[in-house]
């Protein structure tokens, strides 16, 4: 049994930028999150969820494991549960980008964070 613990138009502000909830349903969530130049996420990884991301603007620097990729519009990356990843805004315009979880269990409290630039445990 699968459990999403999002709402469909949930969001929060984060330091590094924005998350919103599309759409959700057994088994999965889809947000647009939305990173500020500057903007990074934790190097992260899920124990319950793997992602899809979909860059729509900008360029994203992303991190997924050893790999380190640059993105721009259209472009897509799949990222494993349990894999380190994260996101990084290096350029002027924001980067945004649809993300698609699928899981056991789907929530903000299924995150190990492993490097962080905003003091976050």
């Amino acid at each position: 049994m699968s459990e999403v613990l999002y709402h469909r138009g949930e969001a929060d502000d984060r330091p590094w930028g924005r998350w919103e909830v599309l759409d959700t349903g057994p088994g999965f969530c889809v947000k647009r999150l939305t990173v500020q130049p500057g903007g990074k996420l934790s190097l992260q990884l899920h124990h319950h969820r793997a992602e899809h991301w979909v860059i729509v603007a900008g360029t994203a620097h992303v991190t997924r494991g050893e790999e380190v990729l640059e993105l721009g519009q259209d472009a897509h990356v799949y990222l494993p549960l349990g894999i380190k990843h994260r996101i990084e805004n290096r350029g002027t315009v924001p980067v945004e980008f649809i993300e698609v979880q699928t899981g056991d269990r789907l929530d903000e409290n299924d995150i190990v964070r492993f490097e962080d630039n905003y003091g976050r445990p």
